[in-house]
């Protein structure tokens, strides 16, 4: 009897032992598939700064930040800013990793140049440029301003501080034989300038930002809008003295304007700190090229491989981004 005691004991042991590994082994699966993937709890939180909401940074980041939270081990919390040169001294300060930023100021944050006069920053790298931003000169049908000369003695946002558009109106009122003591200059974002047009305090604003601009349009709803042309030879003056300008149109029907702008426009690009782990920024920079599809702002249409070296200059790309571009074959 003692035999078959012992025997019995010794089958009901193993039962248990197979139940509790069974059922462990069961609890292992479940975690791995709950955390497997893209889904992991180990995604890397990174910070993208894109700019006011009234612009095109704000909404186009949210719509590009999902894309690589969804098909990368990152997830991206999209942040509103200052804009261009603001993002490049928060990008120099640690406090964010990814950002936008026009071409132009990117390349004077490198060089240490205009704002960065004598502080280059020297820790940030290129994903790649993504849209042209249109230069536009704002106003309505009231203020009776016509051209860029009709701005003597205007008062006019020439962007916020520290913003690439302040750059971009000091050029275009030099090319046009003027300077920031000829007009009653403002420092607004977009929105203080739009609403500013709509109230009646200021007259006219540079707006540097990719078209259409959510700011611009809430102004149209209630407001002949009119964006002032430049003519071609200044627009030609313009390139040839700082030649990341390039020529650019606004299509006639945008904010409800009858008939296509000349204007110019630079760059819009995405900027990484150099920290980054370069398989990381890989996939986040093929993530985004090849998921544009799924951007469905206005200028989503824009953002192509074929055109991502284009307008960076003497700008570096990250190593990660430099291995998907070489990848696809794509060259300057």
């Amino acid at each position: 009897m003692g035999k078959v005691r012992s025997s019995f004991l010794v089958v009901i042991m193993l039962a248990l032992t197979m139940i509790i590994a069974a059922c462990g082994g069961g609890g292992s699966e479940d975690v791995s598939g709950d955390n497997g993937g893209n889904n992991g709890g180990d995604k890397q939180n990174l910070s993208l700064l894109t700019g006011g909401t009234g612009g095109t940074y704000y909404p186009l980041g949210g719509q590009i930040g999902k894309i690589i939270t969804d098909n990368t081990d990152a997830n991206i919390t999209p942040q509103t800013s200052g804009a261009s040169a603001e993002n490049m001294e928060t990008l120099r300060a640690g406090e964010a990793e990814i950002a936008f930023s026009q071409t132009d100021i990117a390349a004077y944050a490198i060089e240490g140049k205009e704002m960065f006069e004598g502080k280059p920053i020297d820790n940030i790298q290129a994903i790649g440029s993504i849209y042209p931003e249109t230069v536009q000169l704002v106003t309505t049908k009231k203020s009776g301003i016509k051209s860029v000369e009709d701005l003597k003695g205007k008062s006019v946002s020439v962007g916020a501080p520290g913003s690439g558009v302040y750059i971009n109106a000091m050029q275009l009122l030099e090319i046009h034989g003027l300077t920031s003591d000829d007009i009653k200059a403002q420092n607004l974002s977009f929105d203080e300038s739009t609403d500013g047009i709509q109230s009646g305090n200021i007259d006219a604003a540079f707006v540097t930002a990719g078209t259409p601009t959510g700011a611009v349009e809430a102004l149209s709803a209630q407001n002949d809008v009119v964006i002032i042309p430049f003519a071609d030879d200044k627009i030609q003056s313009l390139i040839e003295k700082y030649p990341y300008y390039a020529k650019d149109k606004i299509p006639s029907g945008t904010y409800g304007i009858e008939s296509d702008v000349n204007t110019v426009a630079v760059k819009a690009m995405l900027v990484v700190t150099k920290e980054l782990d370069e398989n990381l920024v890989y996939e986040m920079t093929k993530a985004l090229y090849e998921n544009t599809d799924k951007i469905t702002h206005a200028k989503g249409k824009f953002i192509t491989a074929e055109t991502a070296l284009e307008g960076l200059g003497n700008m570096e790309l990250h190593p990660g981004a430099a291995k998907y571009f070489e990848e696809k074959g794509i060259t300057e």
